[in-house]
Protein backbone atom coordinates (compact mmCIF):
# COMPACT_ATOMS: atom_id res chain seq x y z
CA UNK A 1 0.00 0.00 0.00
CA UNK A 2 0.97 3.65 -0.30
CA UNK A 3 2.52 4.04 3.14
CA UNK A 4 5.24 1.47 2.36
CA UNK A 5 6.33 3.58 -0.62
CA UNK A 6 6.30 6.56 1.70
CA UNK A 7 8.78 4.65 3.84
CA UNK A 8 11.07 4.10 0.84
CA UNK A 9 11.31 7.71 -0.21
CA UNK A 10 11.33 9.34 3.22
CA UNK A 11 12.20 6.99 6.06
CA UNK A 12 15.48 5.53 4.76
CA UNK A 13 17.40 8.80 4.31
CA UNK A 14 15.44 10.35 7.18
CA UNK A 15 16.44 7.55 9.57
CA UNK A 16 20.11 7.87 8.76
CA UNK A 17 20.22 11.67 8.87
CA UNK A 18 18.21 12.02 12.07
CA UNK A 19 19.67 9.30 14.26
CA UNK A 20 23.22 8.88 12.94
CA UNK A 21 24.14 12.39 11.83
CA UNK A 22 22.09 14.73 14.02
CA UNK A 23 20.97 12.72 17.04
CA UNK A 24 24.00 10.56 17.66
CA UNK A 25 24.21 9.39 21.32
CA UNK A 26 27.52 11.22 21.69
CA UNK A 27 25.77 14.50 20.88
CA UNK A 28 22.24 14.03 22.23
CA UNK A 29 20.72 12.79 25.47
CA UNK A 30 18.52 9.69 25.53
CA UNK A 31 15.59 11.92 26.53
CA UNK A 32 15.82 13.91 23.27
CA UNK A 33 16.24 10.73 21.20
CA UNK A 34 13.14 9.24 22.84
CA UNK A 35 11.13 12.44 22.23
CA UNK A 36 12.14 12.73 18.56
CA UNK A 37 11.52 9.03 17.86
CA UNK A 38 8.08 9.20 19.46
CA UNK A 39 6.90 12.42 17.83
CA UNK A 40 8.07 11.36 14.39
CA UNK A 41 6.32 8.04 14.91
CA UNK A 42 3.03 9.77 15.67
CA UNK A 43 3.51 12.02 12.64
CA UNK A 44 3.96 9.04 10.32
CA UNK A 45 0.98 7.28 11.90
CA UNK A 46 -1.25 10.33 11.36
CA UNK A 47 0.06 10.79 7.83
CA UNK A 48 -0.79 7.21 6.86
CA UNK A 49 -3.93 6.46 8.87
CA UNK A 50 -5.41 9.79 9.91
CA UNK A 51 -7.31 9.73 13.17
CA UNK A 52 -7.35 5.94 13.19
CA UNK A 53 -3.84 6.34 14.58
CA UNK A 54 -5.42 7.28 17.89
CA UNK A 55 -6.05 3.58 18.39
CA UNK A 56 -2.29 3.18 18.82
CA UNK A 57 -2.38 5.60 21.75
CA UNK A 58 -5.52 4.09 23.25
CA UNK A 59 -4.11 0.58 23.11
CA UNK A 60 -0.78 1.67 24.55
CA UNK A 61 -2.44 3.81 27.22
CA UNK A 62 -4.75 1.04 28.41
CA UNK A 63 -1.85 -1.38 28.72
CA UNK A 64 0.35 1.14 30.54
CA UNK A 65 -2.46 1.80 32.99
CA UNK A 66 -2.66 -1.93 33.67
CA UNK A 67 1.11 -2.02 34.24
CA UNK A 68 1.01 0.88 36.68
CA UNK A 69 -2.12 0.06 38.67
CA UNK A 70 -1.93 -3.74 38.72
CA UNK A 71 0.40 -5.77 40.88
CA UNK A 72 3.51 -7.08 39.14
CA UNK A 73 2.55 -10.66 39.98
CA UNK A 74 -0.38 -10.74 37.52
CA UNK A 75 0.31 -7.65 35.43
CA UNK A 76 1.61 -9.63 32.43
CA UNK A 77 -1.59 -11.70 32.22
CA UNK A 78 -3.88 -8.67 32.42
CA UNK A 79 -1.80 -6.80 29.85
CA UNK A 80 -1.95 -9.77 27.52
CA UNK A 81 -5.76 -10.00 27.74
CA UNK A 82 -6.39 -6.24 27.47
CA UNK A 83 -3.97 -5.63 24.61
CA UNK A 84 -4.95 -8.65 22.55
CA UNK A 85 -8.62 -7.98 23.30
CA UNK A 86 -8.42 -4.40 22.05
CA UNK A 87 -6.59 -5.52 18.92
CA UNK A 88 -9.24 -8.17 18.27
CA UNK A 89 -12.04 -5.62 18.79
CA UNK A 90 -10.46 -3.31 16.18
CA UNK A 91 -9.91 -6.19 13.75
CA UNK A 92 -13.48 -7.45 14.05
CA UNK A 93 -15.01 -4.01 13.58
CA UNK A 94 -12.74 -3.24 10.63
CA UNK A 95 -13.61 -6.50 8.89
CA UNK A 96 -17.29 -6.95 9.67
CA UNK A 97 -18.48 -3.39 10.22
CA UNK A 98 -16.46 -1.28 7.80
CA UNK A 99 -15.02 -3.13 4.81
CA UNK A 100 -14.58 -6.89 4.52
CA UNK A 101 -11.46 -7.74 2.53
CA UNK A 102 -9.97 -4.23 2.77
CA UNK A 103 -6.18 -4.27 2.96
CA UNK A 104 -5.17 -0.74 1.94
CA UNK A 105 -4.11 1.44 4.88
CA UNK A 106 -5.18 -1.19 7.41
CA UNK A 107 -4.63 0.59 10.74
CA UNK A 108 -4.70 -2.73 12.62
CA UNK A 109 -1.42 -3.76 10.97
CA UNK A 110 0.73 -1.48 13.15
CA UNK A 111 -1.44 -2.43 16.14
CA UNK A 112 -0.37 -6.04 15.66
CA UNK A 113 3.27 -5.03 16.13
CA UNK A 114 2.40 -2.80 19.09
CA UNK A 115 0.54 -5.75 20.63
CA UNK A 116 3.70 -7.82 20.37
CA UNK A 117 5.77 -5.09 22.00
CA UNK A 118 3.35 -4.43 24.86
CA UNK A 119 2.86 -8.09 25.76
CA UNK A 120 6.58 -8.87 25.41
CA UNK A 121 7.44 -5.96 27.70
CA UNK A 122 4.85 -7.03 30.26
CA UNK A 123 6.32 -10.53 30.45
CA UNK A 124 9.87 -9.12 30.58
CA UNK A 125 8.95 -6.81 33.47
CA UNK A 126 7.31 -9.73 35.27
CA UNK A 127 10.45 -11.84 34.78
CA UNK A 128 12.72 -9.03 35.93
CA UNK A 129 10.77 -8.00 39.04
CA UNK A 130 9.06 -11.19 40.18
CA UNK A 131 11.16 -14.21 39.28
CA UNK A 132 14.41 -15.32 40.83
CA UNK A 133 17.48 -15.37 38.63
CA UNK A 134 17.85 -19.15 38.85
CA UNK A 135 14.28 -19.66 37.61
CA UNK A 136 14.89 -17.79 34.35
CA UNK A 137 16.12 -19.32 31.14
CA UNK A 138 19.28 -17.74 29.62
CA UNK A 139 17.23 -15.84 27.03
CA UNK A 140 14.81 -14.64 29.71
CA UNK A 141 17.70 -13.34 31.83
CA UNK A 142 18.90 -11.20 28.95
CA UNK A 143 15.41 -9.93 28.13
CA UNK A 144 14.27 -9.33 31.73
CA UNK A 145 13.47 -5.67 32.52
CA UNK A 146 14.54 -4.69 36.03
CA UNK A 147 12.60 -1.42 36.39
CA UNK A 148 9.31 -0.01 35.17
CA UNK A 149 9.80 2.14 32.03
CA UNK A 150 8.73 5.77 32.14
CA UNK A 151 5.77 6.78 29.99
CA UNK A 152 8.11 8.40 27.46
CA UNK A 153 10.33 5.32 27.23
CA UNK A 154 7.26 3.14 26.86
CA UNK A 155 5.71 5.23 24.06
CA UNK A 156 9.05 5.54 22.30
CA UNK A 157 9.46 1.76 22.33
CA UNK A 158 5.92 1.16 21.03
CA UNK A 159 5.55 3.99 18.53
CA UNK A 160 8.99 5.10 17.34
CA UNK A 161 9.08 6.20 13.72
CA UNK A 162 11.42 3.38 12.65
CA UNK A 163 8.92 0.65 13.46
CA UNK A 164 5.49 2.28 13.75
CA UNK A 165 4.34 1.18 10.29
CA UNK A 166 5.75 -2.31 9.78
CA UNK A 167 7.87 -3.21 12.81
CA UNK A 168 9.70 -5.42 13.29
CA UNK A 169 9.28 -6.28 16.96
CA UNK A 170 12.37 -5.98 19.11
CA UNK A 171 13.09 -6.47 22.78
CA UNK A 172 12.79 -3.48 25.10
CA UNK A 173 16.36 -3.88 26.35
CA UNK A 174 17.74 -3.85 22.80
CA UNK A 175 15.77 -0.72 21.96
CA UNK A 176 16.91 1.16 25.07
CA UNK A 177 20.51 0.11 24.41
CA UNK A 178 20.17 1.63 20.93
CA UNK A 179 18.68 4.87 22.26
CA UNK A 180 21.38 5.20 24.92
CA UNK A 181 24.19 4.36 22.49
CA UNK A 182 25.16 1.06 24.14
CA UNK A 183 24.20 -1.23 21.26
CA UNK A 184 27.77 -1.41 19.89
CA UNK A 185 29.55 -1.86 23.21
CA UNK A 186 28.29 -5.10 24.81
CA UNK A 187 28.89 -8.41 23.15
CA UNK A 188 25.57 -10.22 23.22
CA UNK A 189 25.73 -13.89 24.07
CA UNK A 190 24.58 -16.59 21.72
CA UNK A 191 22.43 -19.44 23.00
CA UNK A 192 25.56 -21.57 23.51
CA UNK A 193 27.11 -18.88 25.70
CA UNK A 194 29.89 -17.95 23.28
CA UNK A 195 30.64 -14.34 22.40
CA UNK A 196 28.95 -13.09 19.29
CA UNK A 197 31.99 -12.03 17.28
CA UNK A 198 35.53 -11.29 18.29
CA UNK A 199 36.00 -7.95 16.59
CA UNK A 200 35.20 -4.63 18.13
CA UNK A 201 35.00 -1.14 16.65
CA UNK A 202 32.90 1.93 17.27
CA UNK A 203 29.82 2.73 15.24
CA UNK A 204 30.07 0.23 12.36
CA UNK A 205 28.41 1.51 9.20
CA UNK A 206 25.14 -0.09 8.07
CA UNK A 207 25.35 1.32 4.53
CA UNK A 208 26.37 -1.89 2.79
CA UNK A 209 23.59 -3.89 4.44
CA UNK A 210 21.02 -1.16 3.84
CA UNK A 211 21.89 -1.04 0.12
CA UNK A 212 21.70 -4.83 -0.14
CA UNK A 213 18.31 -4.87 1.58
CA UNK A 214 16.92 -2.08 -0.59
CA UNK A 215 18.02 -4.01 -3.69
CA UNK A 216 16.30 -7.10 -2.28
CA UNK A 217 13.16 -4.99 -1.80
CA UNK A 218 13.25 -3.82 -5.41
CA UNK A 219 13.71 -7.35 -6.75
CA UNK A 220 10.98 -8.74 -4.49
CA UNK A 221 8.52 -6.06 -5.51
CA UNK A 222 9.24 -6.65 -9.21
CA UNK A 223 8.73 -10.41 -8.87
CA UNK A 224 5.48 -9.94 -6.98
CA UNK A 225 4.03 -7.35 -9.36
CA UNK A 226 4.97 -9.27 -12.51
CA UNK A 227 4.49 -12.94 -11.65
CA UNK A 228 1.71 -12.83 -9.07
CA UNK A 229 -0.36 -10.59 -11.32
CA UNK A 230 -0.20 -13.37 -13.92
CA UNK A 231 -0.70 -16.20 -11.40
CA UNK A 232 -3.16 -15.07 -8.69
CA UNK A 233 -3.99 -17.63 -6.02
CA UNK A 234 -7.74 -17.19 -6.56
CA UNK A 235 -7.43 -19.04 -9.87
CA UNK A 236 -6.87 -22.37 -8.09
CA UNK A 237 -10.61 -22.45 -7.25
CA UNK A 238 -11.80 -21.24 -10.66
CA UNK A 239 -14.11 -23.87 -12.14
CA UNK A 240 -12.84 -23.39 -15.68
CA UNK A 241 -9.20 -23.65 -14.60
CA UNK A 242 -9.84 -26.81 -12.58
CA UNK A 243 -11.84 -28.45 -15.38
CA UNK A 244 -9.35 -27.68 -18.15
CA UNK A 245 -6.05 -28.58 -16.45
CA UNK A 246 -4.71 -31.93 -15.24
CA UNK A 247 -3.57 -32.61 -11.68
CA UNK A 248 0.13 -31.88 -12.19
CA UNK A 249 -0.57 -28.53 -13.87
CA UNK A 250 -2.79 -27.46 -10.99
CA UNK A 251 -0.10 -28.44 -8.48
CA UNK A 252 2.59 -26.61 -10.45
CA UNK A 253 0.38 -23.53 -10.74
CA UNK A 254 -0.32 -23.56 -7.00
CA UNK A 255 3.40 -23.70 -6.22
CA UNK A 256 4.24 -20.85 -8.62
CA UNK A 257 1.40 -18.76 -7.23
CA UNK A 258 2.62 -19.21 -3.64
CA UNK A 259 6.22 -18.64 -4.75
CA UNK A 260 5.20 -15.34 -6.37
CA UNK A 261 3.10 -14.27 -3.37
CA UNK A 262 5.91 -14.50 -0.80
CA UNK A 263 7.98 -11.59 -2.25
CA UNK A 264 5.23 -9.22 -1.06
CA UNK A 265 6.20 -10.10 2.49
CA UNK A 266 9.91 -10.14 1.64
CA UNK A 267 9.53 -6.56 0.42
CA UNK A 268 7.76 -5.25 3.51
CA UNK A 269 9.91 -7.00 6.13
CA UNK A 270 13.21 -6.32 4.39
CA UNK A 271 12.32 -2.66 3.94
CA UNK A 272 11.40 -2.36 7.63
CA UNK A 273 14.71 -3.98 8.57
CA UNK A 274 16.64 -1.61 6.29
CA UNK A 275 14.95 1.45 7.83
CA UNK A 276 15.97 0.38 11.33
CA UNK A 277 19.51 -0.37 10.15
CA UNK A 278 19.75 3.05 8.49
CA UNK A 279 19.05 4.60 11.89
CA UNK A 280 21.77 2.45 13.47
CA UNK A 281 19.47 -0.15 15.03
CA UNK A 282 19.88 -3.89 14.44
CA UNK A 283 23.61 -4.35 14.97
CA UNK A 284 24.36 -7.95 15.99
CA UNK A 285 28.12 -8.22 16.42
CA UNK A 286 30.67 -9.15 13.82
CA UNK A 287 31.27 -11.97 11.38
CA UNK A 288 34.46 -14.01 11.60
CA UNK A 289 36.05 -11.77 8.95
CA UNK A 290 35.37 -8.65 11.02
CA UNK A 291 32.46 -7.30 8.95
CA UNK A 292 29.48 -6.08 10.99
CA UNK A 293 26.22 -8.01 11.10
CA UNK A 294 22.94 -6.11 10.93
CA UNK A 295 20.44 -8.89 11.41
CA UNK A 296 19.46 -8.57 15.06
CA UNK A 297 15.86 -7.69 14.21
CA UNK A 298 15.69 -9.24 10.73
CA UNK A 299 12.37 -10.91 10.04
CA UNK A 300 13.26 -13.51 7.44
CA UNK A 301 15.99 -15.56 5.74
CA UNK A 302 14.88 -15.89 2.15
CA UNK A 303 17.13 -18.73 0.99
CA UNK A 304 16.31 -20.80 4.07
CA UNK A 305 12.63 -20.30 3.34
CA UNK A 306 12.76 -21.24 -0.33
CA UNK A 307 14.96 -24.29 0.26
CA UNK A 308 13.39 -25.41 3.55
CA UNK A 309 13.33 -29.18 3.94
CA UNK A 310 10.88 -29.23 6.83
CA UNK A 311 7.79 -27.36 7.96
CA UNK A 312 9.66 -26.26 11.09
CA UNK A 313 12.60 -24.92 9.08
CA UNK A 314 10.20 -22.87 6.98
CA UNK A 315 8.46 -21.41 10.04
CA UNK A 316 11.77 -20.73 11.84
CA UNK A 317 12.91 -18.48 8.99
CA UNK A 318 9.56 -16.83 8.18
CA UNK A 319 8.43 -13.78 10.19
CA UNK A 320 11.20 -14.50 12.70
CA UNK A 321 10.39 -11.80 15.24
CA UNK A 322 6.75 -12.87 15.42
CA UNK A 323 7.85 -16.48 15.87
CA UNK A 324 10.11 -15.38 18.73
CA UNK A 325 7.23 -13.45 20.30
CA UNK A 326 4.96 -16.49 20.09
CA UNK A 327 7.68 -18.65 21.59
CA UNK A 328 8.42 -16.28 24.47
CA UNK A 329 4.88 -15.38 25.53
CA UNK A 330 3.10 -18.64 24.73
CA UNK A 331 5.08 -21.73 23.76
CA UNK A 332 7.59 -21.52 26.63
CA UNK A 333 4.93 -20.66 29.22
CA UNK A 334 1.83 -22.63 28.24
CA UNK A 335 1.44 -25.68 30.51
CA UNK A 336 -0.94 -27.58 28.20
CA UNK A 337 -0.32 -28.45 24.54
CA UNK A 338 1.90 -25.46 23.76
CA UNK A 339 2.01 -26.20 20.02
CA UNK A 340 -1.76 -25.96 19.59
CA UNK A 341 -1.93 -22.92 21.90
CA UNK A 342 0.77 -21.15 19.90
CA UNK A 343 -0.97 -21.72 16.57
CA UNK A 344 -4.28 -20.57 18.07
CA UNK A 345 -2.70 -17.39 19.45
CA UNK A 346 -1.16 -16.71 16.04
CA UNK A 347 -4.58 -17.02 14.41
CA UNK A 348 -6.21 -14.65 16.93
CA UNK A 349 -3.36 -12.16 16.53
CA UNK A 350 -3.58 -12.18 12.74
CA UNK A 351 -7.20 -11.12 12.66
CA UNK A 352 -10.85 -11.98 12.24
CA UNK A 353 -10.87 -13.62 8.80
CA UNK A 354 -11.93 -17.30 8.98
CA UNK A 355 -9.16 -18.22 6.55
CA UNK A 356 -6.56 -17.43 9.20
CA UNK A 357 -8.08 -19.97 11.56
CA UNK A 358 -8.30 -22.62 8.84
CA UNK A 359 -4.63 -22.05 8.05
CA UNK A 360 -3.37 -22.28 11.61
CA UNK A 361 -5.58 -25.24 12.53
CA UNK A 362 -4.19 -27.01 9.47
CA UNK A 363 -0.73 -25.92 10.61
CA UNK A 364 -1.17 -27.80 13.89
CA UNK A 365 -1.92 -31.04 12.04
CA UNK A 366 0.91 -30.56 9.54
CA UNK A 367 3.40 -29.78 12.31
CA UNK A 368 2.48 -32.91 14.26
CA UNK A 369 2.66 -35.04 11.12
CA UNK A 370 6.02 -33.58 10.11
CA UNK A 371 7.46 -34.31 13.56
CA UNK A 372 6.27 -37.91 13.42
CA UNK A 373 7.69 -38.48 9.94
CA UNK A 374 11.02 -36.92 10.81
CA UNK A 375 11.29 -38.95 14.02
CA UNK A 376 10.49 -42.28 12.35
CA UNK A 377 11.88 -41.91 8.83
CA UNK A 378 14.85 -39.56 8.76
CA UNK A 379 17.36 -41.90 10.41
CA UNK A 380 16.95 -44.40 7.55
CA UNK A 381 18.39 -41.86 5.07
CA UNK A 382 21.50 -40.82 6.96
CA UNK A 383 23.67 -43.74 5.90
CA UNK A 384 25.17 -42.02 2.85
CA UNK A 385 25.37 -38.65 1.14
CA UNK A 386 23.24 -39.93 -1.75
CA UNK A 387 20.45 -41.13 0.51
CA UNK A 388 20.59 -37.85 2.44
CA UNK A 389 20.29 -35.90 -0.83
CA UNK A 390 17.29 -37.98 -1.86
CA UNK A 391 15.71 -37.39 1.54
CA UNK A 392 16.32 -33.64 1.30
CA UNK A 393 14.76 -33.48 -2.18
CA UNK A 394 11.69 -35.40 -1.06
CA UNK A 395 11.26 -33.34 2.11
CA UNK A 396 11.78 -30.07 0.17
CA UNK A 397 9.01 -30.98 -2.24
CA UNK A 398 6.77 -32.19 0.59
CA UNK A 399 7.40 -29.02 2.58
CA UNK A 400 6.53 -26.76 -0.35
CA UNK A 401 3.32 -28.68 -1.02
CA UNK A 402 2.40 -28.61 2.68
CA UNK A 403 2.99 -24.86 2.83
CA UNK A 404 0.88 -24.27 -0.26
CA UNK A 405 -1.96 -26.42 1.06
CA UNK A 406 -1.81 -24.74 4.48
CA UNK A 407 -1.53 -21.13 3.33
CA UNK A 408 -4.22 -20.97 0.62
CA UNK A 409 -7.05 -20.19 3.13
CA UNK A 410 -4.81 -17.44 4.57
CA UNK A 411 -4.87 -15.82 1.12
CA UNK A 412 -8.50 -16.52 0.23
CA UNK A 413 -9.70 -15.32 3.67
CA UNK A 414 -13.32 -16.47 3.49
CA UNK A 415 -14.77 -19.87 4.46
CA UNK A 416 -16.53 -20.61 1.16
CA UNK A 417 -13.50 -20.24 -1.17
CA UNK A 418 -11.26 -22.05 1.34
CA UNK A 419 -13.59 -25.06 1.60
CA UNK A 420 -13.92 -25.08 -2.19
CA UNK A 421 -10.13 -25.35 -2.41
CA UNK A 422 -10.07 -28.22 0.09
CA UNK A 423 -12.81 -30.03 -1.88
CA UNK A 424 -10.90 -29.57 -5.12
CA UNK A 425 -7.79 -31.09 -3.57
CA UNK A 426 -9.80 -34.07 -2.32
CA UNK A 427 -11.24 -34.60 -5.79
CA UNK A 428 -7.74 -34.50 -7.29
CA UNK A 429 -6.72 -37.31 -4.97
Amino acid sequence: SDYYFHEIFLDLPFSESIHILYLHPSKTSPFIRHVVATLLGFYLALFCFGWYALHFLVQSGLAYGVMIFTGVEHMHKYCFVVTLGYLSFCQVTRVYVFDYGMYSADFTGPMMVITQKITSLAFEIHDGLMKREEHLKPSQKYLAVRKMPSLLEYLSYNCNFMGILAGPTCSYNDYVAFIEGRCYEPKHLESNGKENGKFKQSDPSPKRDVIQKVCTCALSLMVYLVIYAACPTERVIDDTFMASNPFYIQVLYLYISMLALRPKYYFVWTLADAINNAAGFGFNGYNTDGTPKWDRISNLRILNIEFATSFKMFLDNWNIQTALWLKRVCYERCPYNPTAATFLLSAIWHGAYPGYYLTFITGIVVTMAARAVRHNVRQHFLGSATLKLIYDMITWFSTQMAICYTVVPFVLLAVGPSLKFYRSVMRLH
